[in-house]
């Protein structure tokens, strides 16, 4: 990976205005996509298989009047007025007839028809006029929406001074979330914080340019992805979010890797290309977690859900390819001004030359590492107490701006009628083996409306075939009340009893089950989508860090962290602090997925601090153990750790301000569904970033000493590698000039050996091929030999020693190589002549032959030496053999004209046999 984007990095600097205009090319497209195909996102929730919706589906199938969403206009009469009189009965009467010839009203429910109860205020001051629709608030249309509030607002005029006419219900009880000026603010401190860091007005502009055409493109993409599938509102905002805080940071890692280098006096494009290749690494694998948190949403089962973290994970992906990409291509235009403004004062050489210092806050932190872990953990605590009172709910009417006409029919709707009739609940069955639906619905009712938490039973009908009834409840208390969801499942929990009495399988539906359903939903996946998270981080970490306590670690601070920025949420949501501070509308219940999307998204990000300062910690202390640096294997470890943090914490530092910067630009003026949200994520990177990751990690780490890298050898060698800090791209610049800058050989050895289990397996392997040259590979165990042969094959990564194969190090290099040399296992295949033609065949190169004796006798020879001939003198040609009678393999290339065949013994002294097949499997 690192060498890959090595060379990517270097690609871009030197073509950086391609790469610019195929990002806008592609912005563009997708930008005209989203303009044609855009079809608009919607703010409507459902949950297959669950009670609720089951019911709405049978619901709209045999009863649609009361099927699809609803509206309301409250009437509330003056002071000393009553609306069961005049002028009140005539102004509704018309409103009523005016509403009934609005296009999509599937049917108006006068207050005063005697068929209907419950729609008049007890004192006889308000009154509610229902409407209902056919489908989701999504199928009503906005010509629909526009002509309602035209009645409802010529109802206002018509009434008399002091009253109020406010139209609302659940087609209006949710906001399409959108873009305020108050985001530009998180982009100005963004920008300011970059300048600080970058102490250059052209090189801060870098990371903002490249985030918003990521985060352009990838909004087109939802966009036009609304064609093809139904996305919720609040998508876009997310991913708009998520794509500004990682398209900065991204960008800001390589750029400020970037200037480092060039301020120690490395050549700008060779500085791009390292940049790219080492801090790029980190960025891919940081990507990588946050796309794997975000795709891990799915697992609660709701498709808005899994949409969400797909189409935000769509917007980190391409913020990940645009950091890679495009910023060593807008590196490739400032050039040699990435330096940036000297340091106000000047340093003389010596000073120059002169260790760093240490970052001060870490030299305290691992001065005095147990009192800043408690510290840490104390205050995370206090934090994390609200945490227990954090209730959840979809968002309603009530959660709206006070000046919103929804939210004031909300409030006038609860304040004369009660909370309960803005969230009245629906239980509906099958009835068709009942004699008398009359009588069965009114003893329905009856029963119902005896159950604690029962306001009162507002409708109970059969439908006009009456093989179908409905029971409409107005509860006691509001939709997103928590004793709501329990009268839920009170009405669930009676199921079978009632099934016994009366014979109908009642479901409990309608838009505030729902959302309780939803709710519940969410509430389940919370443990085990914490479960993967933690365990996806213990797992990534331990591949990246090659050790036990550091991933212990990284995962507690998570969950501390985690637990901490729900303490803050329910803090303001729930408590009420500082609620008016951030225009918290009302204090109540957050979003529903607000838990999981917060737990998924802050994973990733609280992985990108740990990585970008623990493998800095860990490679000075690689290093340092290497070099046999002076002091005890503790005393080295604690160094590094310093040192690491020292190197890393001024970037990291930038990267969470800037996120935070980002999120917390949402919470003032973003919509109640988003808000809470950004809220978390700006409480969770502000505490993750400081409190955890530059506090608590460093005060650990100092505790652990050389214990923080240890690691059971078996676990070691069952975990994948991933290069995370361009180790690979290091190793090649250290070898840029092996095996010399003259060489022309197509392969070259030097001590190469494979160890599997602690055992070579071959060892000390040296040989070097020149174009059109051929090597013939021995060992005492043809096994050996052959292993050797996957190895300069790229089949096999090699364990020590250096080797080259085409111009390309090794193991580095091992997918190009794997590419471009072609493999014949001549002693297996069922023709090895045809094989072996096959291969010759084929693009000219490097060609490794195993088991080339298999044809070195009778007729084959001459067959093969034939075959072989034609490729002699060709210098685009080079062979590489392994056989176990290397005399008769040299015998086949020296009759086809090969003169010049080495036979390379390989050591295969130390190996036992019981361990190669793993190797050459």
């Amino acid at each position: 990976m690192s060498t890959l984007l090595y060379s990517l990095g270097r690609w871009s600097y030197r073509h950086g205005l391609r790469v610019l205009l195929a990002w806008f090319i592609v912005l563009l497209a997708a930008g005209g996509g989203a303009v044609v195909f855009g079809q608009g996102t919607d703010n409507s929730f459902s949950i297959p298989g669950t009670e609720s919706q089951e019911g709405l589906a049978q619901l709209s199938r045999t009863f649609p009047q009361v099927s699809g969403t609803s509206a309301q206009i409250v009437v509330a009469a003056a002071s000393g007025d009553r609306v069961d009189e005049a002028p009140y009965t005539d102004e509704i009467a018309a409103t009523v007839t005016d509403l009934g010839e609005v296009d999509g009203v599937l049917a108006v429910t006068d207050p005063f028809d005697e068929a209907v109860s419950g729609l008049v205020s007890d004192d006889g001051t308000a009154a509610i006029i229902r409407l209902q629709f056919d489908g989701q608030a999504t199928d009503v249309s906005a010509d629909t929406r526009t002509q309602l509030t035209e009645v409802s607002d010529a109802l206002g005029e018509a009434l008399p001074a002091g009253s109020e006419a406010a139209l609302g219900g659940e087609l209006f009880g949710t906001s399409i979330p959108g873009v305020t000026i108050t985001e530009a603010v998180g982009l100005i401190i963004a920008l300011l914080v970059l300048i600080v860091t970058f102490r250059s007005f052209v090189v801060a502009g870098l990371p903002l340019l490249t985030a918003i055409i990521g985060v352009g493109l990838s909004m087109a993409l939802i966009f036009v992805a609304t064609a093809f599938a139904s996305i919720s509102a609040t998508t876009p905002l997310l991913a708009l979010m998520l794509g500004l805080a990682v398209g900065i940071d991204y960008a800001l890692f390589i750029a400020a890797r970037h200037q480092d280098q060039v301020r120690e006096g490395v050549d700008p494009e060779e500085s791009a290309a390292r940049a790219t290749g080492t801090a790029g690494s980190a960025v891919v694998f940081a990507g990588v977690t946050v796309l794997i948190a975000l795709i891990g949403l799915s697992f609660a089962g709701i498709p808005f859900l899994t949409t969400m973290g797909v189409a935000a994970s769509v917007a980190v992906a391409i913020a990940v390819l645009v950091a890679v990409t495009l910023t060593p291509a807008m590196l490739g235009f400032v050039k040699g001004r990435i330096v940036g403004r000297p340091r106000r004062r000047a340093r003389d050489s010596a000073q120059e030359s002169a260790p760093k210092k240490t970052n001060a806050w870490v030299r305290v932190v691992s001065k005095h590492p147990i009192v800043s872990a408690v510290s840490v953990v104390a205050v995370l605590g206090v934090l994390a107490i609200p945490a227990s009172s954090l209730a959840l709910a979809l968002p309603n009417a009530g959660m709206l701006p006070e000046s919103n006409p929804a939210r004031q029919s909300y409030d006038l709707a609860a304040e004369r009628f009660g909370p309960g009739v803005n969230g009245p609940l629906v239980m509906t069955g099958t009835i068709v083996t009942s004699n008398d639906p009359v009588t069965l619905m009114d003893d329905l009712a009856t029963e119902i409306e005896g159950l604690p938490g029962v306001e009162r039973v507002a409708l109970a009908t059969p439908n006009e075939t009456a093989d179908t009834g409905i029971v409409q409840i107005v509860p006691e208390t509001a939709p997103d009340d928590p004793a709501t969801a329990d009268l839920v499942r009170e009405l669930r929990a009676q199921h079978d009893r009632l099934l016994d009495e009366y014979g109908i399988d009642l479901k409990v539906t309608g838009f505030t089950a729902v959302g309780i359903d939803i709710s519940d939903r969410l509430g389940a996946a919370l443990l085990p989508f914490g479960l993967f998270v933690v365990g996806l981080s213990f797992l990534l970490l331990m591949v990246v860090f090659r050790s036990i306590a550091v991933p212990l670690t990284a995962a507690l601070g998570y969950l501390l962290s985690v637990a901490a920025a729900f303490g803050v949420v329910a803090a303001v949501f729930e408590w009420g602090w500082f609620a008016d501070l951030l225009h918290v509308t009302r204090t109540g219940p957050v979003i529903s997925f607000m838990p999981i999307v917060l737990m998924g998204v802050l994973f990733g990000l609280a992985m990108d601090y740990q990585v970008f300062l623990v493998t800095r910690m860990r490679e000075d202390y690689v290093h340092a153990r290497a070099r046999g640096g002076a002091g005890a294997p503790r005393a080295i470890a604690v160094d590094a750790v310093r040192s690491g943090f020292s190197a890393t914490a001024r970037v990291v530092t930038a990267a969470a301000f800037i996120m935070f910067a980002v999120f917390a630009a949402f919470v003032p003026e973003g919509d109640s569904s988003i808000k809470p949200i950004a809220l978390g994520l700006a409480a969770g990177i502000a505490v993750d970033a400081f409190l955890v990751r530059m506090t608590l990690i460093p005060a650990l780490m100092t505790l652990l000493g050389d214990k923080a890298w240890w690691m059971p050898r078996w676990l070691d060698r069952l975990l994948p590698s991933f290069d995370v800090e361009g180790e690979a791209v290091e190793r090649e610049l250290a070898l840029r000039d092996w095996p010399s800058a003259d060489s022309t050989a197509v392969v070259s050895a030097e001590d190469v050996g494979l160890t599997v289990r602690d055992t070579a397996v071959f060892d000390a392997l040296t040989l070097s091929v020149e174009p059109g040259g051929a090597a013939v590979l021995a060992s005492p165990d043809p096994r050996g030999a052959r292993a050797a042969l996957f190895a300069l094959a790229g089949r096999v990564a090699t364990t020590s020693g250096r080797l080259r194969v085409a111009g390309h190090l090794l193991p580095g290099r091992a997918a190009w190589v794997r590419g471009h040399v072609a493999v014949a296992l001549l002693d297996e295949a069922d023709d090895p002549l045809d094989e072996l033609q096959r291969i010759l065949d084929g693009p000219p190169g490097l060609i490794a032959l195993q088991g080339l004796d298999a044809l070195a006798h009778g007729a084959l020879r001459d067959q093969a030496s034939a075959a072989l001939r034609d490729a002699s003198g060709d210098t685009t040609r080079t062979i590489v053999a392994s056989a176990a009678d290397p005399d008769a393999a040299r015998r086949v290339l020296y009759d086809a004209g090969w003169r010049a065949v080495e036979i390379v013994r390989v050591d295969t002294s130390s190996f036992r046999s019981a361990v190669l097949p793993e190797v050459t499997a």
